[in-house]
């Protein structure tokens, strides 16, 4: 069977359309963000200071986990900056000749997003280090006795990197970011009123207490809370309902597996494997995968994150543990002493 072509510039786990509807719900200015507010705070103050000196911004980092807003708050910073945005990922520039063409058709002032950028091949890397502390390249003309370098001047520019796991990224790249700001999980506050915004812009009729409840269960994310929001408007035109209530998102989100925890399929199977095979932890995650079969790397930027913050498990020096919320929301006997603190 031949595999399907995917654009690297969209997130495999929508489809276009849920792609298209989540560009359309992003703010469009720091003004509407809402939720993170010491850095949208902190990004007006450097904006602000920046267009006062008519300089380009910083170079930003942006970490946290998926769906948080870090590629929404780069194209708030590009259109409250008055300048275009050129958008990419670290899986997709897989040569230093392809980050040398995006680089050379920048303008003064334009911002350059890659996200995933801690995945960016250490050549291309390499590449960026010149182009990000003075706006030059290097390009490597023939070999051996006769190769020579020759510099080539960039027009000043922003590059704003968004990260999932900040870890990942070599000293010499992160210590060349003059910002750095880590996106937390949002509260069921703060996601309500970005549910009641993205239900008056899909013309969804909602009470505040089901914005609340969907909010409860979104796990912390905006991506989520939006997503969730679209599949309860299927639901509630294909049932001729008039408007969301507290009922219907209970039926609805039952139907999806979503619940009251705000846990799918995949959560309850992390937590069950960490109970029942492996007793509670403490549990590696190579291991945890494998039990799964899952990607490592799927457990720790997309499950892992919300569950630690949460407080259903814990890392420790011997492994992830489960720790006594998970074994209460299974109705399981807390009997593991030893497992207090383990560091």
């Amino acid at each position: 069977m031949s595999e399907e072509k995917i654009n690297p510039l969209i997130d495999k786990a929508e489809n276009e359309e849920d792609v298209i509807l989540n560009l359309s719900l992003r703010p469009i200015s720091l003004a509407e963000f809402v939720g993170q507010k010491e850095i949208v705070r902190n990004i007006q103050i450097s904006i602000l200071a920046a267009k006062q000196r008519k300089e380009p911004l910083e170079h930003i980092l942006l970490s946290g986990p998926p769906g948080l807003g870090k590629t929404s708050l780069a194209h708030i910073i590009a259109r409250e900056m008055g300048t275009r945005i050129t958008s990419t990922s670290g899986p997709a520039i897989e040569r230093a000749g392809d980050l040398i063409g995006i680089l050379t058709n920048l303008e003064k002032g334009d911002i350059l997003f890659i996200d995933e950028i801690h995945r960016l091949p250490k050549v291309v890397e390499e590449f960026l280090y010149p182009a990000m502390e003075s706006f030059q390249i290097d390009f490597v003309i023939d070999k051996g006795p006769y190769a020579k370098t020759i510099k080539f001047n960039l027009k000043p520019f922003t590059l704003v990197g968004a990260t999932t796991r900040s870890g990942l990224l070599s000293a010499p790249l992160r210590g060349r970011f003059g910002m750095f700001y880590h996106l937390d999980f949002y509260s069921p506050q703060e996601l309500a009123l970005i549910i009641g915004n993205s239900a008056r812009i899909l013309g969804v009729s909602i009470d505040k207490e089901s914005c609340f409840e969907i909010a409860r269960r979104s796990r912390g994310t905006p991506r989520i809370a939006n997503r969730l929001l679209r599949r309860i408007r299927d639901y509630a035109q294909v049932t001729k309902a008039k408007s969301i209530d507290i009922r219907l998102v209970d039926e609805a989100l039952n139907n999806l597996g979503i619940d009251k925890a705000g846990f799918d399929e995949i959560d309850r199977r992390v937590l069950k494997t960490m109970l029942f095979t492996y007793g509670g932890g403490p549990v590696g995650i190579d291991s945890l995968a494998a039990s799964l079969n899952e990607e490592a790397d799927t457990i720790i930027d997309m499950i892992e994150p919300y569950l630690l913050k949460a407080g259903y498990i814990r890392r420790t020096s011997r492994g992830r543990m489960a720790t006594r919320l998970a074994f209460e929301y299974f109705g399981v006997p807390y009997h593991k002493e030893d497992q207090k603190e383990l560091f």
